[in-house]
């Protein structure tokens, strides 16, 4: 049976200094629960924002927790799209299936229609994707380019034009030892892929 998609990442974009600040807490010990202030104004805005930190949180190694904690801020970024991809299906799909696609065949133009296109091929395989209201497709929509744009996969929401992506080596080899499958994310191909592993 295929796994449902979430959808609650709407509510948190890709925000990589909170998720650095709360992986630093977490790797002195700290419990990441209510009693965490994350300076969202309401109490359940940001009891919500915490649990979707803690869900990507979760998806990390220990290696890649001490990168997204001690790292600089490019770091950071790609540590928090990979939390990201691990913790929600649809976006991890969206970035391998279709950007990564575009990419490797040299077109670097993203556009909303490449990404409608890939949710009518999704709707039989996950048909929770036809029970969201038009207003939640627009959001969903939104929030994937703008965390696309905050990570450096595209330049900006407006024209998305696909960046090449650099690895930073203690990345790569924080994800070879994880699943090296992941760097599909930063739009790798299968050949470099394989030849990062046999280097390592």
């Amino acid at each position: 049976m295929t796994k449902k998609y979430l959808f609650t990442f709407t509510g948190a974009s890709l925000r990589e200094k909170d998720m650095s600040k709360l992986a630093a807490m977490m790797r002195n010990g700290a419990v990441l629960d209510h009693t965490v202030d994350m300076e969202y104004g309401k109490k359940a805005t940001s009891k919500r924002m915490l649990q979707e930190y803690r869900k990507r949180l979760r998806k990390l190694t220990p290696k890649q927790l001490e990168l997204l904690a001690e790292g600089d801020l490019l770091i950071q970024k790609k540590i928090a799209l990979l939390s990201v991809c691990k913790t929600y299906d649809l976006i991890r799909d969206f970035v391998i299936e279709v950007v990564r696609d575009k990419f490797l065949i040299f077109d670097p133009y993203l556009s909303e229609g490449d990404y409608l296109s890939f949710i009518r091929r999704k709707v039989d395989l996950h048909p929770e994707l036809e029970t969201i209201t038009d207003k939640t497709h627009k959001k969903i929509k939104q929030v994937i380019f703008l965390i696309l744009e905050q990570a450096g996969i595209i330049d900006n929401i407006k024209s998305k034009i696909i960046q090449a992506q650099y690895v930073e080596p203690e990345i790569l080899i924080s994800i070879i030892d994880d699943n090296p499958n992941w760097l599909k994310i930063f739009l790798m191909s299968d050949r470099d892929i394989k030849l990062n592993v046999e280097n390592s």
